[in-house]
């Protein structure tokens, strides 16, 4: 295994993550966005107005996407022990 391997199992690594991580993390940072500027509109600077709509849309966004995700990383991680047996 050279070089050139590692580095692309490196590449698929991290575009997985992205792709698995990437929808929470997106939905998270609208919700937040959202959030910040209805406080900036209306000048209420309350912690838990930002942190509980966020953890609820979070946890639903997440509960919808679990099948994909589980898909996701089941298949990467077949490939990857698929990889690991033929090298050995």
């Amino acid at each position: 295994m050279g070089f050139d391997a590692n580095v692309e199992f490196l590449r698929m690594t991290f575009w997985q993550i992205i792709i698995t991580a990437g929808p929470l993390l997106a939905v998270a940072l609208a919700i937040g966005l959202l959030v910040g500027i209805i406080q900036a509109a209306t000048s209420i600077n309350e912690m838990t107005l930002s942190f509980v709509p966020k953890l609820v849309v979070v946890i639903f966004t997440f509960g919808m996407l679990s099948t994909f995700m589980l898909t996701q990383l089941s298949d990467f991680f077949m490939f990857t022990f698929d990889q690991i047996t033929q090298v050995g």
